[in-house]
């Protein structure tokens, strides 16, 4: 089997012009990215300190000051780096790009001699480097600033870090690797897995590819690098995580011989990526099967409805099967980041829906949730049922938030919101060697996309993800024969496709759910489909206990909740009808233009009486209900928020 069966069209043969993804692209750029500068600066106020980019000018010897933040908060300054990058490669922008050179130019200033790179132990431990890997994030750090150097020079040609960052790795190999001399570790915190690749590819340099390999293939063996690094430390047990051991880090059996997702999700989610790409690089079955094995149980068992996972605070870890509470959910951001950076390397390897889907349900709920409407507040945590006062009250709910903070002490969701969206572009399209253009994600665009023989303009129109009706205008440079597969979403029963009015045999043409269309192409064809959205119910698997009985609202990829803003206190006594009939209405004037969803539902009526217990029977009222994408709660006066909902029981036997 080869793994090598798609590439993703580059993010800059794609423009987004207008339509919901784009206006977000926009307002990232124009708002978040700029904002997000100011608060690495420390000219923001109201949030918490960052120091972030004062770290680099205290390292490099222009600020006389002490190391301030977590021991990762060069990270910050990588992901926005590379956001930012991504954002001149959409929008030039000459001011822009002048604060990156200036910003590349302090990062090489904060350099060592010998090629090591980080702020925190330059300034405040230089003697404790490398000597744990496992909880002090110095490969994560080197990863995120590898990711940056791609991507700032992706957008300006320029090589000054990727400069910086092959001196790095030129330092790290003196310190790493299978030989004798050298520890034979891996990053406490995976990330750096994956960045290398992206170096590899950018500059043929297979001293990348296999430091990355090495990685992956010697976390969790025998004997555990983690516990003979403890113990050279003189430290005794886990120290951090105890109950999870080392299923926390991903390192309690090699990747090979993992089959459930485990430990911390953001990590668990780039080290499956990391390996995904080693997969793919060097052909490796095996792994595949393993990963494919993995994305199964996460997302067939361990993954909420919005795509977010990691359901449990202690370690914003997984738990188990099936447990996915809504109101202690962790659900962090960088997760479900996470989740699509996994699911486009599989999609490469093996071109099904399944993968595509999540990445379609991530950017529209999961990770959608994690910035406001106005780009200037973040949540870290996405919960999906939210009471204020017991999230007041309750030990065990403290890190569920009733409304956005503008930014974080350990601050690594927004910035990474910001390069997801700004490079949205990647994840739109690929082609594989056989002349087949892959549509995968549904915007206002436009593409040109080069095939073996022949260059191919896409032009899309379409109100994704607000209805299902899209144009796309095919224009290659001449007739050609090639293939155009477009995916039909999971939750689509009806699909339509015609080719200038011609229908589409779907049922002929669909392969893993992407209906391929070879036909001899010519300037001027056009394809036009129609994926009808309703709002449907959704349940969920009776083995999830806290949603037994109730059901949750989607509409097209859009999964929707009711706000006490819209509604009333006391969101969990709705009680939806069997027999529910939904009103669906775009509306410009809420939520900066949503299609909100309404219908008549029954309220259970609050007691007379104040005890606890009673053997009366419960009294209902006929209510009118309001409900709103998911991502778009807490954009309004905080309050209650709820996605599953009690539904009327409606038992065959």
């Amino acid at each position: 089997m080869n793994l090598n069966l798609l590439n993703n069209v580059d993010m800059k043969n794609v423009k987004l012009k207008g339509g919901f993804l784009g206006r977000l692209q926009e307002l990232i750029i124009d708002e978040t990215i700029p904002h997000q500068y100011g608060i690495l600066n420390d000219m923001v106020e109201g949030v918490p300190k960052s120091n972030a980019i004062a770290n680099f000018r205290i390292a490099a010897g222009e600020q006389k000051d002490k190391f301030y933040g977590m021991i990762f908060q060069d990270s910050d300054v990588a992901k926005w780096l590379e956001a930012a990058s991504y954002s001149l490669i959409v929008k030039p922008d000459p001011e822009l790009e002048r604060i990156l050179d200036e910003l590349v130019e302090l990062i090489g200033k904060a350099q060592e001699p010998d090629g090591y790179l980080n702020t925190y132990f330059s300034v405040s431990q230089p003697d404790k480097k490398w000597t744990n890997l496992r909880d002090w994030h110095e490969l994560y750090c080197a990863g995120h600033m590898m990711e940056a150097a791609v991507a700032y020079y992706k957008a300006t040609g320029k090589t000054g870090l990727i400069d910086i960052m092959s001196k790095f790795t030129d330092h790290m190999l003196t310190v790493l690797g299978p030989e004798p001399d050298k520890k034979r570790g891996y990053p406490g915190h995976p990330e750096i897995e994956l960045a290398l690749v992206k170096m590899y590819k950018a500059t043929g340099d297979e001293k990348y590819l296999k430091l990355s390999k090495f990685f992956i293939d010697e976390r969790g063996t025998e004997p555990n690098f983690f516990e003979t690094e403890a113990e050279a430390r003189n430290e005794k047990g886990l120290n951090i995580m105890q109950e999870l051991g080392y299923k926390y880090w991903q390192a309690h059996l090699p990747v090979r011989e993992q089959t459930t997702a485990e430990g911390h999700s953001v990590r668990a989610m780039y080290l499956y990526a990391g390996a995904a790409d080693i997969a793919r690089e060097t052909q490796e079955r095996e792994l595949f099967e393993v990963l494919r094995k993995l994305w199964d149980n996460v997302t067939g068992k361990r993954m909420y409805i919005t795509a977010a996972v990691g359901s449990q605070r202690y370690g914003e870890s997984f738990s188990l099967d099936y447990d996915l509470p809504n109101d202690t959910i962790y659900g962090e951001t960088c997760a479900s980041i996470g989740l699509v950076f996994f699911a486009q390397r599989m999609l490469q390897m093996d071109p099904d829906r399944k993968y595509s889907d999540v990445i379609e349900k991530a950017i529209y709920n999961g990770i959608l949730s994690g910035i406001s409407l106005d780009g200037k507040k973040f949540f870290y945590v996405n919960p999906l049922e939210v009471a204020p006062e017991v999230c007041e009250h309750r030990v065990d709910h403290r890190h569920v938030k009733t409304r956005r903070p503008g930014w974080y002490d350990c601050a690594c969701c927004p910035a990474n919101v910001s390069r997801l969206y700004t490079s949205i572009g990647d994840y739109m399209y690929s082609v594989s060697r056989e002349g087949e253009i892959y549509v995968h994600i549904f915007a206002n665009n436009s593409a040109n996309i080069s095939l073996n023989d022949v260059n191919v303009e896409l032009d899309v129109k379409t109100c994704y993800p607000w209805d299902g009706n899209i144009s796309i205008d095919v224009n290659p440079e001449h007739a050609g024969e090639f293939t155009i597969a477009v995916r039909v979403p999971s939750w689509c029963l009806e699909p339509c496709i015609s080719i200038n009015g011609q229908p589409v045999n779907i049922s002929e043409n669909i392969h893993k759910g992407y209906v391929k269309m070879k036909r001899t192409w010519k300037p001027g064809d056009k394809i036009d489909i129609c994926y009808p959205m309703e709002a449907r119910l959704v349940r969920a698997n009776p083995r999830i206990r806290e949603n037994a009985g109730k059901a949750a609202i989607q509409r097209g990829p859009v999964v929707y909740c009711v706000e006490e803003a819209d509604n009333f206190q006391g969101l969990q006594n709705i009680v939806i009808p069997r027999n529910v009939k939904f009103d669906e209405k775009y509306d410009k004037d809420i939520l900066n233009g949503v299609v909100v969803v309404e219908f008549k539902a029954y309220c259970q009526e609050d007691w007379d009486s104040e005890e606890c217990y009673s053997f009366d029977q419960n009294r209902y009222r006929e209510v009118k209900v309001r409900a709103i994408p998911y991502y778009a709660w807490c954009n309004r006066t905080p309050g209650e928020m709820m996605v599953w909902l009690r539904e009327e029981a409606c038992i065959e036997i």
